[in-house]
């Protein structure tokens, strides 16, 4: 098994940032790392609110990782079990500021001498 990464850029709906990160860190985590292959999840807010002009970003950065040799199969089950019972979707989450990005290569890590 590999080790292998998947970020998720979010926003709440303006207004419902108590019930996103609710719903966030007390149901979708552990909804996520439900799913074989997921095995740890952190969140980020973004340090500063305010973008340079013209630059769009998402207040929230979720980084889950995976232990997998088939990062597609894992995904395809995540993607599969969004927005059913298994795995709801907040109301508060904004649909139009979603962001999924998947590793495309893993290098080595650099040997220290």
């Amino acid at each position: 098994m590999s080790t292998q990464y998947f970020m998720v850029l979010t926003d709440p709906v303006e207004g419902q940032d108590d019930a996103y990160n609710d719903w966030y860190d007390n149901r979708h985590l552990a909804d996520v790392l439900a799913v074989d292959g997921f095995v740890s999840a952190q969140r980020f807010r973004l340090s500063h609110q305010k973008s340079p002009e013209g630059v769009a970003s998402s207040s929230y950065l979720a980084i889950y990782e995976m232990e997998t040799d088939d990062v597609d199969a894992t995904l395809a089950v995540l993607m599969s079990r969004l927005g059913t019972p298994v795995m709801p979707v907040s109301p508060a989450l904004d649909p139009q500021r979603l962001t999924l990005f998947a590793a495309t290569a893993l290098a080595a890590p650099k040997r220290r001498t």
